[in-house]
């Protein structure tokens, strides 16, 4: 068995998400021992300021939830997360310009996050939304993301219709060679679901379910 907690990004990306929330769930986040939180850009000073020298990692989203903003407003977006106290930044992908086969544009993109984020030590996480691709498409994203020498790739935003499934995920450990890691996010509620994610290559999980999912409710 896995110890799910050490595994969990604690996530509140909703857009009617509040401060109150942002500190409960930091708070959580110490309190259970989880990875990290993912929150907003907006939230990422309030979430350092809460968590304080806690070991709890920050973790915040670019281009999100859609990816089609420019590659220059991703950029600028990263740096600024990282000045703000973000650990990790997970970006969205271009998947209007992959869907378009502009694959030079998606390669730009990715590339040019990942490179803001390398350059001050920050891990970049892509995320290619996997319930908009086929399994060619799902390969084809991955093939990009390794060029570009990214940390993870993750599934999806947990805006799309589906979220994280075994399939993808063991489609995507297939691909990806091991020191690129897979994160799985995007409808997982409990533990059964999150060890099969485990189990079939993923490293990480992104959960707002993240209390139940440790059967600590």
């Amino acid at each position: 068995m896995t110890d799910l907690k050490t595994t969990i990004e604690h996530t509140n990306l909703k857009p009617d998400c509040t401060n109150v929330e942002v500190v409960k769930l930091c708070e959580e986040a110490i309190e259970h021992g989880f990875y990290g939180v993912c929150v907003s850009p907006y939230f990422v000073q309030l979430a350092k300021k809460t968590i304080k020298k806690n070991p709890v990692k920050i973790i915040t989203v670019v281009g999100f939830p859609l990816g089609y903003s420019t590659v220059a407003a991703k950029v600028e977006e990263a740096k600024k997360a990282i000045i703000s106290g973000a650990d990790e930044v997970d970006m969205v992908m271009n998947i209007a310009a992959f869907k378009s086969d502009d694959f030079a544009t998606v390669l730009n993109d990715i590339q040019a996050v990942t490179t803001a984020c390398h350059l001050q030590n920050k891990i970049v996480k892509v995320i290619i939304e996997t319930a908009y691709l086929s399994n060619e498409e799902i390969e084809k994203a991955c093939r990009l993301c390794m060029d570009c020498e990214v940390d993870f790739v993750k599934t999806s935003t947990g805006f799309a219709p589906t979220g994280a499934t075994v399939e993808a995920v063991e489609l995507m450990r297939k691909t990806l060679p091991p020191k690129i890691k897979i994160k799985a996010a995007g409808g997982i509620r409990d533990a059964e679901f999150a060890e099969k994610l485990i189990n079939a290559g993923a490293t990480r999980i992104g959960a707002s379910a993240s209390i139940k999912i440790i059967g600590a409710e």
